[in-house]
């Protein structure tokens, strides 16, 4: 079994495939080493940039046991201090919300807020999704190279998930510049400076918001947390705050990149967009296999080992960190046939791929996020049908920040009407 992070305790390939996963060099196309690693390693422990040793979990059967597995606990008060060597002291505060907790707290916090962030509040929000794809569109020029990734693909979840809590026009700049320091490109001294600084300023903004939803309640998602209790109780003003900031930072960053995503690899394979497109039963069933195939969420957030626990041949000691590569897993052969070709008319891919996760923490935003992708993607290929990439889609520039959270494009230069 391995039990240690020294590399002599793996073979030579092994110990290969972890210093790949740790490279600059695989953001381009990390697949062939998850390939690799689901080969030769499937539970690797390596220790990535942030220098804390983890696990990594690259196998599709193996993720989703683990995602689902109450021995591997997602509540980072119980590794405090490996946590605080990654993210720091400061980032406690925005993290007592459902995402890094476990039962009992877990099942009320989801239960509160799932009773608010309702289907049918999502489903109002579609003429509202619809419109805002439309303005974004409209300030975009036709005739010439635009970057899509500031220019569209993250303005609308941003606006769309500012509008669903209620934050004011004026403020959203704000919050987003705040979000996207916090998700931050770095671990050296210098970026956790500006993470702490970031994360100080977006904590007393929402402590602010929040105060004014109280005392001037509207009909947005805040104001419905704010006043919704169950049999347990009200959300505290620290879960507020903290609930606030994971709907926010969730509620955008991911569908950006993952619209992005959607967009590069549809402009690269023409007869697959032409399928995605036939009707709308085909593009629901194209966007399932478009999360499976890139997923803009590389790895599910950290989770530790509550007790040794054996994964396949290996041990991963209790305090371990543990990560599930959920593009890994969704590239397995074991799970997905021809799984490196993207397949439109794939079938049975939704609630087969593992994108929003799975188990108790299943995504509660998937169903906004599959809103928000359907509009904008069909509204975009809907009035630039002929759409073409700036460049050759093979020389697109990814995010080159080692082991991160998100798979996304660094730009998306476009020319939306060639002709």
């Amino acid at each position: 079994m391995t039990q240690a992070f020294a590399s002599e305790e793996l073979s030579t390939e092994e110990a290969q495939a972890a210093a790949s996963a740790c490279s600059r060099e695989y953001r381009a196309d990390p697949h062939p080493v998850y390939a690799k690693l689901r080969e030769t390693a499937p539970v690797c422990p390596l220790t990535p940039p942030h220098g804390v040793e983890t696990y990594l979990i690259t196998r599709y059967e193996d993720a989703r046991a683990a995602l689902a597995d109450p021995r591997l606990s997602k509540d980072m008060y119980g590794a405090i201090d490996a946590y605080h060597r990654i993210f720091g002291d400061s980032s406690i505060a925005l993290d007592d919300n459902m995402l890094f907790s476990d039962p009992p707290k877990h099942t009320r916090l989801r239960r509160i807020v799932g009773n608010t962030f309702t289907p049918k509040r999502v489903e109002s929000l579609r003429p509202r999704v619809q419109k805002i794809t439309e303005d974004l569109l409209d300030r975009c020029p036709a005739d010439e190279p635009v970057n899509l990734l500031p220019e569209f693909c993250f303005p609308l979840p941003l606006q769309v998930i500012c509008e669903l809590l209620g934050v004011p026009q004026n403020e959203r700049k704000r919050a987003q510049e705040w979000s996207a320091t916090v998700a931050r490109t770095g671990f050296g001294p210098e970026a956790r400076k500006k993470l702490e600084i970031a994360e100080g300023n977006l904590r007393d903004y929402l402590v602010d918001l929040i105060a004014r939803k109280r005392k001037e309640p509207d009909g947005a998602l805040l104001s419905a947390l704010v006043t919704a209790k169950d049999e347990d109780g009200a959300l505290t003003d620290h879960e507020l705050v903290s609930t606030a900031w994971v709907i926010l930072f969730a509620g955008h960053k991911t569908t950006a990149y993952q619209i992005g995503n959607a967009v590069h690899h549809l402009l690269a394979e023409p007869e697959q967009r032409r399928l995605a497109f036939k009707d709308e039963r085909a593009t629901a069933a194209a966007i399932e296999e478009i999360f499976r195939f890139e997923s803009s969420v590389e790895n599910a957030t950290f989770r530790y080992a509550k007790e040794d626990i054996v994964i396949r041949d290996t041990l991963i000691p209790k305090g371990a960190l543990v990560q599930i590569s959920l593009t890994a897993a969704n590239r397995d052969p074991e799970a997905f046939d021809a799984p490196d070709r993207m397949d439109v008319t794939r079938p049975n891919v939704q609630g087969t791929h593992l994108t929003f996760g799975y188990g108790a923490h299943y995504c509660i935003g998937s169903p906004l996020a599959r809103l928000e992708m359907q509009t904008a993607l069909t509204t975009l290929f809907g009035r630039y049908p002929h759409m073409a990439t700036v460049g050759a889609p093979e020389e697109a520039r990814w995010l080159t920040v080692p082991f991160p959270a998100f798979r996304g494009l660094a730009e998306l230069l476009v020319t939306l009407d060639p002709s």
